[in-house]
């Protein structure tokens, strides 16, 4: 259990540990207001399907008129009634917000966050698990969570990184020690898209103390690549074409981030719009539409969507944030994920960009003990479909998974 003492404020038992409180000025909330006032539009083709050739137009001029409108403070202040932290790993800020159940008996959940996202999207599925309401099918209470919800390094309030070599690895290894810091000796990881690999790769480099894995994105491949059709399931043929269609066409802005992040980024923290355009794309392309009739900005809310980015915008960390594919999968950057040996679930939804086989899965994640396929959501889970990813990690990180609690007899 982490001391409390370690958590209350700078210069207390451990002064590494910094209570911190997000903050935005209205100079800057003007400053956004006027450049998106002042946004020169691109044209657009009038014959050319709508979202073919990138961000539709009318769409994103919604986005930002609403994001002019946005109540910032107000924003700022709901982000500001969960706990935030700093602390200094390696040389880097990083942030976390440290949510603490009343339950005695919660258990440690490191949740990690991934791009085009933030800590804030997050906040749908919070409280539900620090604070459950109702029982199991058995009648017992549900579990109860103390949430560990890092901003990626570079990311969000732990940026701009300021030092070239921070890959998923390192930001794994960070996670180790921020977990050992906070006094958490067993502890479960869950992540989406980056915060699916950095998990996976914390379960590689922590195993003495990382007890177990679940991710909304799982990436693997075939394990033999000369026979990617092996073990392939007739369900499984459509999520495989699928992902080839998606390398094929989809993966222009990875092929940027991981090689030129720079350039683009002069454009990005300039203009707003520019990088809501960047955003809402992606927002878009990897979201499941259908309960909205394919309207993005219907399926999130502009509130979110404008929290989002709002975070990005203030702290200035879309470039950073991109920094992650060039330190990770840049040129002879790209190393392989470790098999991962911790106890492992997860959970396909059905739109995600990832969805593969499970015999797929199971080369790379020799224990899965939950593989689960969703009928609805996309890459964005814990905003698309919060009640059915809580569901599925509170089946898969039962207290079990953890051993006694401190204190308590073995």
């Amino acid at each position: 259990m982490a001391d409390e003492n370690k958590l209350t404020a700078s210069g207390a038992a451990d002064e590494t540990l910094h209570a911190f409180v997000p903050s935005v000025s209205p100079a800057e909330v003007a400053d956004l207001r006027d450049r998106l006032a002042r946004t020169r539009w691109p044209d657009e083709l009038t014959d050319a399907p709508p979202w073919q050739l990138g961000c539709d137009l009318a769409t994103l001029q919604s986005l930002c008129a609403a994001w002019q409108r946005f109540d910032v403070s107000a924003f700022y202040a709901r982000l500001a009634q969960w706990p935030h932290f700093v602390t200094r790993i390696d040389g880097q800020q990083v942030h976390f917000v440290h949510l603490r159940s009343s339950r005695p008996d919660a258990r440690p959940l490191l949740i990690t966050h991934g791009w085009p996202g933030s800590v804030w999207e997050l906040h749908r599925i919070a409280k539900a698990l620090t604070e459950p309401q109702g029982v199991d099918p058995t009648g017992a209470d549900l579990p109860a969570y103390h949430l560990v919800m890092p901003s990626i390094v570079g990311y969000g309030f732990s940026g701009p990184s300021t030092q070239m070599g921070w890959s998923v690895v390192r930001v794994a290894k960070a996670w180790a020690e921020l977990m050992r810091r906070l006094g958490y000796a067993r502890y479960g990881a869950q992540g989406g898209d980056w915060g699916a690999l950095i998990s996976a790769h914390l379960a590689a480099v922590d195993p003495g103390h990382c007890a177990a894995l679940h991710m909304n994105m799982v990436v693997a491949g075939p394990p033999d690549p000369a026979k990617p059709m092996d073990g392939v399931l007739p369900h499984e043929v459509a999520d495989v074409k699928a992902l080839a269609e998606m390398r094929a066409n989809g993966f222009g802005y990875q092929d940027i981030q991981k090689t030129k992040p720079q350039s683009l980024a002069y454009g990005l923290n300039d203009s707003p719009a520019g990088l809501a355009g960047w955003v809402l794309e992606k927002f878009h392309a990897w979201a499941d539409l259908r309960p909205s009739g394919g309207d993005v900005l219907a399926r999130f809310g502009l509130d979110t969507l404008c929290a989002n980015l709002s975070i990005y915008w203030f702290t200035g960390t879309i470039n950073a944030s991109m920094r992650l594919y060039y330190e990770s999968i840049g040129p002879g950057r790209g190393a392989a994920l470790p098999k991962v040996m911790a106890p492992t679930a997860c959970a396909v939804f059905a739109k995600d960009i990832f969805r593969p086989p499970r015999a797929w899965a199971d080369a790379q994640y020799p224990h899965i003990e939950r593989f689960t396929r969703f009928e609805q959501g996309g890459h964005f889970a814990a905003l698309e479909e919060p009640e059915a990813l809580v569901d599925d990690m509170r089946a898969f990180f039962t207290p079990d998974r953890f051993g006694p609690l401190p204190g308590s007899a073995a």
